[in-house]
């Protein structure tokens, strides 16, 4: 599926990409980031923290092609990861365990369920390589969004 055919089904919404909000959503990302690294939280928090990070990444990719989701519709968050392929070139392999993760996040939030310490290290990791490679690929495909 295609980022436009996520647009014609109302999944995603049209938007004008600038600069302002791709550096916002990079510092958010590294506060976040910065955030989930704070031994002396939870691990949940430290876990929601990193999801952040993910998210933020997820929504980087997005809005530099010039989408964002529709937060209106169920399903947002799983609708951005999935087009991580489209909008930012991530290997599906990385988007199954990017989803295993906010099924994760989905349990904690809505059942209460404890983040286990494995869980924590491979959002971590995988928050902090997804926000390296949205920088890279901010670099070399839209450096124009960039200052």
């Amino acid at each position: 599926m295609t980022l436009e055919n996520l647009l014609a089904l109302q999944r995603l919404l049209s938007v004008t990409p600038d600069k302002a909000s791709v550096a916002r959503l990079l510092r958010a990302a590294h506060r976040n980031l910065q955030d989930a690294g704070l031994e002396a939280l939870s691990a949940d928090n430290r876990f929601d923290a990193a999801y952040k990070t993910i998210l933020q990444c997820v929504m980087l990719g997005l809005l530099a092609n010039g989408y964002r989701t529709s937060t209106s519709q169920p399903g947002h968050h799983q609708t951005a990861l999935q087009a991580l392929p489209k909008s930012m070139g991530v290997a599906a392999e990385r988007v199954v365990v990017l989803d295993t993760l906010r099924r994760k996040r989905n349990l904690n939030d809505y059942e209460g369920e404890p983040v286990t310490e494995a869980t924590l290290a491979t959002c971590l990791e995988e928050a902090a390589a997804l926000l390296q490679h949205a920088q890279t690929w901010l670099r070399e495909q839209h450096p124009d969004l960039l200052d």
